[in-house]
């Protein structure tokens, strides 16, 4: 099993910046349509523990088209997310792909500590350092959109 992670230092406070994960569902393919061209909620309410999303990725992103997510934590007072990928092209490339994220008090703001625990489904696929990338573009531009909201 693997894991990556990277930790991102934002100016949104920890409620503003987790609210505006809990409204991903919306916010996201309206400011990243390139990346995001749609998520839908396929089950639960599309913030809590059991929700299901089905993501749709924009042309921006390669080699993956959708991932189904389900989310395994969603913690307000830790402000922590956690969600496994459980269809998509991720799941044909991973045995297994979690995601977590969780927001803390740092300074004026905020610090982000986001990781992807990972098992692959062979030894021919690269590990799965493009979904940092594009989590820290993602997390560093929705920060932005969420102070000038």
């Amino acid at each position: 099993m693997g894991k990556i992670e990277l930790e991102v230092e934002i100016k949104s406070s920890p409620e503003k910046f987790w609210e505006g994960i809990c409204d991903s569902t919306v916010l996201f393919p309206k400011i990243f349509p390139e990346q995001y061209k749609s998520i839908e909620i396929v089950e639960g309410d599309g913030k809590s523990v059991g929700t299901v999303r089905l993501v749709t990725y924009g042309e921006a992103i390669p080699i993956v088209t959708f991932a189904k997510e389900k989310i395994e934590v969603a913690d307000e007072t830790t402000k922590s997310l956690a969600y496994t990928v459980i269809d998509g092209e991720i799941a044909t490339l991973f045995k297994f792909f979690t995601a977590t994220l969780q927001i803390s008090p740092k300074g004026d703001g905020s610090s982000i500590k986001f990781s992807v625990e990972f098992e692959k489904a062979s030894d021919e696929v690269p590990d799965p350092d493009l979904i940092l990338e594009l989590a820290m573009k993602t997390f560093s531009e929705f920060d932005a959109y969420l102070l000038k909201a």
